[in-house]
């Protein structure tokens, strides 16, 4: 078997930035422990798997260890290959997913525009590890602690905190199921954030779409204002623009193609 396969550096504008992605194209599906074995040979943070369906495409997401019930940046992956290499004409492509229903994504521009659903925080209690997994300098102040889908949400009063975390993965993983990111209000943009999932084989992802659809609830919340600008921090870096619209949460950015060629089962 002959899969097409693509890797693309998602939310950003030039490789080697942003969060790489597979993208494969099945002509049905695969059994569960095949695909599972797929991502763990692309071995990238996510692999986008695709069949075509009557409405679009059926999307699932594995990182290198197990299926993932949302991820915003395979998914702006998958649809800049279908808008951008395979079916130049189209201006927009609609999924279907197994946990997260109907998200699409259309052309702005030189951007890509994911309409996802929101997910809105709420403060919980933190469990007793939380920050010191987390590696926060001593001098951090915590502002709140919040949850949405099984990820914790660290708010942090400075940036230069969020950037100086220092994760102790091993004690990260043991919050599984959960997964924890951390945030502070921006300078040179709106809100910064870093996202850590070892449990699901991603130490620190590099730009992460899912959590945005938290974050922008939250920060529009607090700062006041619908449309922000977004970094995530982590070493590759990656940028977003997102917009709150009550049960849904618009994300826009960047991919470029790194990769494209064929994978022999």
């Amino acid at each position: 078997m002959r899969i097409p396969l693509f890797h693309v550096d998602a939310f950003a504008g030039r490789p080697f930035r942003g969060n790489p992605a597979a993208v494969c194209f099945l002509d049905s599906w695969l059994d569960e422990a095949m695909l599972r074995k797929v991502a763990a040979e692309n071995n990238l943070p996510e692999t986008a798997f695709l069949v075509t369906s009557t409405s679009g495409y059926e999307l699932r997401w594995f990182t290198p260890t197990c299926e993932v019930r949302l991820c915003g940046h395979a998914t702006l992956a998958a649809a800049y290959i279908l808008l951008n290499v395979t079916q130049k004409q189209k201006d927009s492509v609609c999924f279907t997913t197994k946990y997260s229903g109907m998200l699409t994504v259309r052309k702005d521009g030189e951007y890509l525009l994911m309409d996802f659903p929101a997910l809105i925080p709420r403060p919980c209690t933190a469990p007793p590890a939380l920050e010191q997994a987390l590696g926060l300098p001593q001098n951090a102040k915590v502002s709140d602690v919040l949850e949405a889908d099984e990820t914790y949400y660290v708010v942090v009063q400075s940036p230069d905190a969020v950037r100086s975390l220092c994760p102790d993965f091993s004690q990260l993983a043991t919050l599984h199921p959960f997964t924890v990111a951390a945030t502070a209000k921006g300078v040179d943009a709106d809100f910064i954030s870093r996202y850590f999932a070892p449990s699901y084989g991603v130490p620190e992802d590099a730009v992460t779409g899912s959590s945005h659809c938290a974050l922008a609830p939250y920060w529009t919340k607090h700062l006041g204002k619908s449309q922000l600008h977004a970094l995530q921090v982590s070493e590759r870096g990656g940028e977003l623009w997102c917009e709150a619209t009550g049960t849904r949460v618009l994300l826009k950015g960047k991919a470029v193609l790194t990769l494209k060629g064929s994978l022999m089962i």
